[in-house]
């Protein structure tokens, strides 16, 4: 079953800017879906679209002729400028007769009777990071079945300050799902000591993590079911129909489960966009500081903690984190900026506090600015906006004596340190 019966298929001739053309077209509230140039006109037909949008072409590329026999209405070689969209949107609702009606509200809607007429009586488990899409897709599988629902999260002692008490406050009570909170702390810990290599921390915060999950996964045995929160960008870098390019990344939310865990897949955000998917957590009743909230990956802080993992120097960045977020809201750029954190360095320095020398950590500030988070530049936050966050950080936290901020783009840099 389609979500929408209107829709737009934008065709990727090797564009940097493809996702945008997409975000373009629903921006006038058409839905829209891509596909590479490669792509053959019965997989167009496939997706009954009523028009296609071409993405600018610098390589040269050529579409199929099969392609161009079917005789769609498409729209190319407009830039992306304010004539531009006005263009598109001519095109859109004069030549495709859209009508302009795709809303969050009614992909809720719709999404609510897929998941229904997918899971039909069954159970449901989903694992929440504490992050926005496995909240979002928590939330509106809770409307879709509600109590068949159950919500796995664990607390990897790596996420960022007032979190944990979030996550569970909201689906406990707010959306009364069946939540099992798990502590494990002491147990990523303990499994972390001593590594400072940073891939080798990623696959053991993983690894214990899939543990975690499944142990508790196995005592839901009625659960058919496993939601995860993979977006649209996911699927587009795992590789788009129609195309050839390489595939950047490999998505698996909650990768790595045994095979005695079965679960048929339920992913109802993978058709939206990140911006997308924090519209539609406002529209099922998350909250502001649940939908706008700054993104976070999965090792959570144990890739923002460099070197070796400990809960002193774990609780150190989760303070000077807290601060950095806190100024960033006050001084209204958190929804200016894609990503904003706090990184603490594996370095010590001398500095003078309360007019006595001392030798503490360095921590760096890192903000970007993205639109598909494969490039990223570094955000040019006002010097007192800056000034406020360094000057609390170190009054305010233990441990720290200087604040240094990154103004590296990516590339050469990548947006996390590790």
């Amino acid at each position: 079953m389609s979500l929408v019966s209107e829709k737009i298929v934008v065709v990727d001739f090797g564009s940097k800017n493809a996702q945008l053309y997409a975000r373009r077209v629903r921006g006038l509230n058409v839905f829209c879906q891509m596909v590479g140039h490669e792509v053959t006109a019965e997989q167009i037909k496939q997706m009954n679209p009523v028009g296609l949008v071409y993405t600018d072409n610098p390589l040269g590329n050529e579409i199929s002729p099969e392609v161009e026999a079917l005789e769609l209405p498409t729209i190319k070689d407009f830039e992306l400028t304010d004539d531009g969209i006005a263009l598109l949107e001519t095109f859109l609702k004069d030549v495709c007769h859209c009508s302009g009606s795709w809303t969050m509200e009614k992909f809720a809607e719709n999404a609510v009777e897929e998941i229904r007429q997918q899971v039909g009586d069954g159970r449901v488990v989903c694992g929440l990071s504490g992050g926005v899409d496995s909240s979002v897709v928590a939330a509106l599988i809770y409307k879709a079945i509600g109590d068949r629902l159950s919500c796995i999260f664990v607390d990897t002692g790596l996420m960022r300050k007032g979190e944990p008490e979030s996550v569970i406050e909201t689906f406990s009570k707010q959306f009364k799902t069946d939540l099992h909170a798990l502590d494990r702390e002491s147990y990523f810990l303990e499994r972390l000591a001593g590594v400072e290599e940073p891939q080798q921390k990623r696959k053991i915060i993983g690894k214990a993590f899939i543990d975690c999950f499944a142990e508790e996964a196995k005592k839901l045995g009625d659960a058919q079911f496993l939601a995860q929160g993979t977006i649209y960008p996911d699927i587009i870098e795992s590789g788009i129909p129609g195309c050839n390019a390489k595939i950047i990344k490999h998505h698996h939310n909650v990768g790595g489960l045994p095979d005695d865990l079965k679960f048929e897949l339920v992913e109802p955000l993978k058709d939206l966009f990140k911006d997308e998917v924090r519209q539609l957590g406002a529209v099922l009743g998350l909250s502001d500081d649940m939908v706008k909230r700054q993104p976070f990956p999965g090792p959570g802080l144990g890739v923002r903690c460099l070197g070796e993992l400990t809960k002193a120097k774990l609780d150190i960045l989760r303070e000077a984190d807290a601060i950095v977020r806190e100024e960033l809201k006050k001084s209204g750029w958190n929804e200016k900026t894609s990503q904003t954190f706090a990184i603490l360095l594996p370095v010590k320095s001398v500095g003078v506090k309360d007019g006595e020398r001392t030798y503490e950590n360095a921590v760096a500030i890192r903000s970007v600015n993205t639109i598909d988070f494969m490039t990223a530049t570094w955000t040019h936050l006002p010097y007192e906006v800056l000034e406020t966050m360094a000057d609390r950080i170190m009054a305010e936290v233990d441990g720290v004596n200087r604040v240094v901020y990154d103004i590296s783009k990516k590339p050469s840099a990548t947006i996390e340190w590790e």
